[in-house]
């Protein structure tokens, strides 16, 4: 004889108590509905997994915060689900405007009216270095110190704009900044 499926507030309620299976009964069922949500925005097999994953993280740590009272379990996860794929819809379009951003400040020529000519030919050289060494680091590292450097962002800045920690962020750099150093002082 089959069981019948139990309700999602039911689920809910065992999983505020720490009930793993009913979080995987949650997620059996809902799990497709949450990535064609997602979907319909982000447009991408990645994103929409995080969306997914990040949906039922969020479930099992505040499952406690349903209210049967407020709206029914698949409206509140499904606006869980909205908001997570806001989220990263944000994030994905704030990374799109620095990377613009990025891209138009290599692009950029700096006047060189007082500047001795063997000095702006050192000048152009070494510009051609520094980007040929930014070419060579990973592309995390080397978005982070672009923001640094070409955009005169501060970490916590930068930690805001890609949506990274703060640790991450100075991670980056440093791990990068390094990979500079060494680059240069190899070729020297």
């Amino acid at each position: 004889m089959l069981q019948s499926p139990i309700e999602p507030a039911k689920l809910l309620i065992n999983i505020a108590k720490g009930d793993r299976s009913a979080l995987s009964q949650l997620y059996d069922r809902y799990s497709r509905m949450i990535y064609a949500i997602a979907w319909k925005s982000l447009n991408s097999v990645e994103e929409c997994e995080e969306v997914v994953l990040d949906v039922f993280a969020q479930i099992w740590r505040i499952a406690d915060r349903f209210d049967l009272n407020k709206g029914s379990a698949e409206q509140w996860i499904f606006t869980l689900a909205r908001s997570r794929t806001l989220d990263r819809l944000r994030k994905f379009q704030r990374l799109q405007k620095v990377n613009e951003a990025i891209d138009a400040g290599k692009e950029i020529d700096f006047p060189t009216a007082s500047v001795d000519p063997i000095e702006a030919i050192e000048i152009s050289e070494r510009r051609q270095q520094v980007l040929a060494a930014l070419e060579q680091i990973p592309p995390a590292q080397r978005q982070v110190i672009e923001m640094a450097y070409y955009q005169g962002l501060t970490h916590s800045e930068i930690a805001t704009a890609t949506g990274l920690s703060l640790g991450t962020v100075k991670t980056r750099l440093r791990l990068g900044l390094s990979k500079l150093k060494l680059g240069f002082e190899n070729k020297s």
